[in-house]
């Protein structure tokens, strides 16, 4: 079963009222503040970035962004890290973090050698294997195996992240395999990076989650989605997140990193792009 195939599948039956996830913004207080630093998911341009990895990060450069997190699950697209880290100065570009698969944790040295040639802090991995069909014990077991990558990578002051899907957050026996997983990781070696987007597919309001771990959440993938339980994304402010009630929760925001991505597009992508970094370098909150 594939990504898609999943989402659908999870068929979940809710409505977006229930989760106080209206991007109207009403009951809160708006403030005065804005990013300060707005970056993107290069897998939001994935296609592209297939094509020519130069060129799409100079159109992310030119739209506006000042970060990326880039995708050593897929090898960067094959550019060496010493000549993508010269293209990323050149453009201006940091790169705080990247997505890696778990499967570094049996080679991890060579991971963070490559993190401190490209200036990343985190390493992030983007879902376990398999991970719409393990348990509530699978996901105890590979929690313990981030806490022991993670105080591995600490000591190279690198911190190793978990990102969510949308499987993560299905019912297992009245509770959630992101909660067990959560719970039990470490949180001085293992950070955790909150796909709000992810989450609302899921079935979850992205608000409760900040509630619930909020001063876990060292980075955020900035995503939308047209209702709770939806089987796609949407552009940014053309859904149910109310991001200006995020933003608000998340301490010290200027030194947390917010990646923008989109999944599924109207048109090309890089329009969606564009259109997402105006609307969310515009919020204010």
């Amino acid at each position: 079963m594939n990504r898609r195939e999943f989402l659908a599948a999870l068929g979940v039956a809710a409505v977006a009222p229930q989760f106080g996830c209206s991007t109207s913004g009403a009951g809160s207080t708006v403030g005065a503040r804005r990013l300060k630093n707005v970056g993107i998911q290069l897998y939001t341009l994935r296609d592209d970035a297939r094509k020519n990895l130069e060129g799409t990060l100079a159109n992310i450069a030119n739209a506006g962004y000042k970060e990326v997190e880039l995708l050593s699950s897929m090898n960067n697209f094959g550019m060496p890290a010493q000549q993508l880290r010269a293209v990323l100065d050149r453009l201006g570009l940091r790169a705080p973090s990247t997505h890696v698969e778990p499967e570094i944790f049996t080679n991890l040295q060579p991971q963070i050698d490559t993190a401190a040639i490209l200036g990343h802090q985190y390493l992030i991995v983007a879902s376990l294997p398999d991970g719409e069909h393990l348990g509530l014990d699978d996901y105890r077991r590979w929690a313990d195996r981030f806490n022991e990558a993670g105080a591995r990578a600490l000591r190279s002051n690198i911190r190793i992240g978990f990102h969510d899907e949308a499987w993560d957050f299905r019912n297992i026996d009245g509770t959630t395999p992101y909660d067990v997983f959560a719970e039990r990781t470490d949180p001085s070696v293992v950070a955790l990076q909150l796909d709000t987007g992810n989450a609302a597919i899921g079935g979850k309001d992205p608000l409760v989650y900040m509630q619930r771990y909020g001063k876990r959440y060292q980075l955020f993938h900035i995503k939308d989605a047209p209702s709770i339980g939806a089987d796609h994304d949407v552009e940014l402010g053309k859904g149910v997140v109310d991001f200006r009630r995020l933003f608000a929760m998340i301490d010290n925001i200027d030194q947390k990193h917010l990646y923008v991505e989109q999944e599924t597009y109207p048109g090309a992508p890089i329009d969606s792009v564009r259109r997402d970094y105006d609307y969310i370098s515009k919020l204010e909150f």
